[in-house]
């Protein structure tokens, strides 16, 4: 009679990994639920998302709102849609150090002997985050309403760009996620993040127009994806507008996908 130790192999991996789509989306619903609760129990990781576009909104509008455009008004429709960018971007940076959080306390060791799809512990978690976009975008457009702002697309217009940054955060979630398999360790992760994030977002047309900026960072402004997403939500919000800087951002989300998230579960699958 042949017994099954704590050192055989299938033990430790969790037994057969080969999960079917059915049971891998399961599993990923399971865990995206799984992250929700953590944010409901733990609401001060989401101070990014509900008391920064508050303060952000206000700070950005009233500072430089007399400087850029000559007054608060007319910069709105430039700095709202700029906003959502620039939060939802931040936002992406938390998913990379929860993921690194996770992985140094132990949680996906526990996932190493499920017989679970390994992509589930890394898809839940990231499509949970999109909760985390829809407030951040919702919540800039409110203070943006609040203080004056009138979105000319209407309704639809703004559902539409609210649905563009939630697409954009997801695929720029990507690197981050990355950067989380990748780094030693949350700070580690946060600060080669934090420097990523600041040149994406400063470095692009979210604050002021591309025009004022010296002619090297224009040229880099003008292609860098946050700028393209930026643009395309001001044409939604403002003007109702489906123009091809949508589809510019969405073939440049697209790109930002096909090349990180390949890298992500490869660099995943190899630490599980």
């Amino acid at each position: 009679m042949s017994s099954v130790t704590m050192t055989d192999p299938d033990v430790l991996s969790g037994g057969d990994t080969r999960v079917g789509l059915a049971d891998t989306v399961s599993q990923t619903a399971t865990l995206a639920w799984r992250a929700t609760v953590k944010m409901r129990r733990s609401l001060e990781v989401m101070f990014d998302v509900t008391i920064q576009p508050l303060i952000f909104t206000a700070m950005f509008a009233y500072i430089f709102g007399g400087a850029i455009s000559g007054d608060v008004s007319s910069y709105l429709p430039l700095i709202i849609p700029g906003l959502i960018g620039q939060t939802v971007l931040t936002a992406c940076v938390a998913t990379g150090v929860q993921l690194r959080t996770d992985m140094d306390t132990g949680v996906f060791d526990r996932f190493k002997v499920l017989p679970i799809s390994r992509i589930a512990p890394l898809a839940g978690p990231m499509f949970a985050d999109l909760l985390r976009y829809f407030i951040a975008s919702v919540l800039t457009f409110s203070v943006g309403i609040a203080i004056g702002y009138r979105p000319g697309g209407g309704f639809l217009g703004v559902a539409g760009a609210v649905l563009l940054a939630m697409l954009a955060g997801w695929s720029l979630a990507w690197i981050f996620t990355l950067f989380g398999i990748l780094g030693r360790n949350a700070q580690g992760v946060q600060g080669i993040s934090l420097l990523v994030m600041f040149p994406l977002t400063f470095l692009s047309n979210a604050f002021v127009p591309t025009q004022t900026m010296p002619a090297p960072l224009r040229a880099f402004a003008d292609v860098n994806p946050v700028s393209l997403v930026i643009t395309a939500i001001r044409d939604l919000a403002n003007d109702g507008a489906v123009t091809a800087n949508v589809g510019w951002a969405l073939v440049g989300c697209a790109a930002v996908i096909a090349i990180f998230a390949p890298l992500a579960v490869r660099s995943f699958n190899r630490k599980m």
